[in-house]
């Protein structure tokens, strides 16, 4: 048995995990635990800095030393005090952008808090969780009776990339501003997120999104005792 705390960017992500991505990896005996840190005294989730991550990341590995500590970031908005924040932005594309800021993270992380390296499994989602929903825009238009009638602009939206992790970041096309501003009634991150990537399933996600792909891959070897 493995245990898996995930600090999440919020609480459609954290919904997310927990009804999503714990239930399809508790067979292997990987038990994922999504956990939002506090933000102020008063609250919880968003606005992630790397103080806050590499404060509650010591922390937590030193109190749970047998478990793995993870994270799921949108890279949309991340703290730009992030390690390797500058020469992730001169990457040729997305990809190797959240590679170089995820290997940069688990160095910093490793070295602040002491742990073994496979102790802690970095992630960081191009552009933010809602990408993810555009892996299978037919399902998404189904969550609310009235979407359909947005499903050809949604094709569109999805056509006009290679994977969903593509559409981009900027305030106006962010993938979750795109539904906000397509979809009636207004798709609210914490309601519906979840319940479209029901309906959307696990497996497209996987199959559309390779990077988050990647990082489910990576749980899956969890179950593979090597510490």
């Amino acid at each position: 048995m493995v245990e898996v705390i995930v600090f999440a960017e919020g609480p459609t992500e954290e919904k997310f995990i927990k009804q999503i991505v714990a239930p399809a990896l508790r067979h292997l005996q990987v038990f994922v635990k999504p956990q939002l840190l506090h933000t102020s005294q008063m609250a919880k989730g968003v606005a992630v800095t790397f103080d806050r991550l590499k404060f509650n990341a010591r922390n937590t590995l030193r109190q749970r030393p047998n478990a793995v500590l993870g994270t799921f970031l949108d890279l949309y908005a991340l703290d730009m005090h992030f390690p390797a924040f500058d020469e992730a932005k001169k990457k040729p594309d997305v990809y190797s952008r959240v590679t170089c800021l995820q290997k940069a993270l688990h160095e910093a992380i490793v070295d602040h808090s002491g742990c073994r390296p496979e102790f802690f499994l970095p992630h960081i989602q191009p552009y933010e969780f809602e990408g993810l929903l555009f892996s299978d825009v037919d399902a998404l238009s189904t969550v609310e009776p009235t979407w359909k009638k947005s499903l050809k602009v949604l094709t569109k939206v999805r056509a006009s990339v290679d994977t969903p992790e593509q559409i981009n970041d900027g305030y106006e096309t962010k993938p979750s501003k795109r539904l906000e501003n397509l979809l009636q009634p207004k798709y609210k991150k914490i309601r519906h997120g979840p319940l479209a990537a029901e309906r959307i399933t696990l497996a497209t996600i996987e199959h559309e999104c390779m990077h988050f792909r990647g990082w489910m891959e990576k749980l899956r070897t969890l179950a593979i005792p090597s510490f």
